[in-house]
């Protein structure tokens, strides 16, 4: 090698270890050659570097059961002492962002999240389309648009709505087919005011991911995506990553899960399978269990995601 060579290479690895690692790789240096250059850690360590530049997941709370009895000033104040980076607002819950507030108030709590480093993901609203009475879905899709509107106001970029269940009384289809054109037509209306319909895998039957498919292959409106739910449906035979595929194309940018550290449910195999979508979204924590200290519970549920995070692969 010459002496010229040397220096070439010394220089380069010297920029990979500083500041400028990240704009050096892009600008082009082939893995190939950053390999050779680099030691294990400090691949690593601008490995690292790189994730924390363009984060491919982030962690936060659907106010579900831990969230539920806190005010809104509480409810931010402890996602930023854990590490929650945001947080979906469920219908009912003591934070109190509902449709009755007036045009100030909406302004207000859109100005508490953005003076804080707690990001209003959305709402969680309990609007489900599948009821075979036409009163009883008429109300559920105009009360979906009065509750985009609040989505809007208070700065949160989307509302979550249920299909819940398949009726027995109607053939499968047709259920399938009345859900699928309800949901187009509160994502058209959501297209006018900037906000995502995200429909949560949910309830008996339409939680099985076929079904949710069967309902996504009819969707029209690019804003309606799927809020993953892991349910333990997501394995049934063929398995996860069978499931998953099935739908992939149509998740948007929120995922449910629930306590990590409890039950079966294979939450390594499936970051690894949103690490292959590239998925940039929020993993929303949806507790049901119910711990006496529930900001130490949230620190240990974030500290486990990280670790997951970490060991995740392609």
């Amino acid at each position: 090698m010459t002496k010229e060579s040397v220096a070439r290479r010394d220089f380069i690895k010297r920029s990979l270890k500083g500041s400028a690692g990240i704009a050096i790789v892009g600008m082009g240096f082939s893995p190939q050659l950053y390999a050779s250059i680099m030691g294990a850690n400090e691949r690593i360590n601008l490995h690292a570097a790189l994730n924390k530049k363009n984060p491919s997941m982030k962690f936060g709370l659907v106010t579900y059961q831990w969230g539920k009895d806190w005010n809104l000033s509480t409810l931010i104040s402890n996602c930023e002492k854990t590490g929650y980076q945001a947080v979906e607002l469920r219908t009912q819950h003591a934070h109190g962002v509902e449709t009755n507030l007036n045009a100030s108030q909406r302004a207000d709590v859109k100005k508490r999240f953005a003076n804080s480093s707690v990001t209003c993901v959305g709402y969680g609203s309990n609007f489900e389309y599948h009821n075979p009475d036409p009163k009883i879905l008429r109300e559920n899709i105009e009360q979906t648009k009065v509750y985009i509107k609040l989505c809007k106001d208070i700065g949160a970029t989307g509302i979550k709505v249920k299909p819940n269940n398949l009726s027995a009384q109607v053939p499968k289809e047709k259920t399938i087919a009345q859900i699928a054109d309800s949901l187009n037509e509160v994502g058209k209306f959501a297209q006018d005011y900037g906000q995502l319909v995200r429909v949560e895998a949910h309830g008996p039957l339409t939680q099985e991911l076929p079904n949710m498919k069967a309902i996504f292959d009819q969707i029209t409106e690019p804003n309606v995506k799927i809020c993953w739910n892991s349910n333990p449906t997501d394995i049934n035979p063929p398995g996860l990553k069978y499931n998953f595929n099935l739908i992939k194309k149509w998740i948007g940018d929120t995922v449910h899960i629930h306590e990590l550290n409890s039950g079966d449910y294979p939450y390594q195999q499936l970051f690894n399978l949103f690490a292959s979508i590239d998925f940039n979204g929020w993993i929303l924590l949806e507790a049901s269990s119910t711990p006496i200290d529930k900001l130490s519970a949230m620190k240990e549920q974030l500290s486990i995601f990280n670790k997951l995070i970490a060991n995740r692969r392609l």
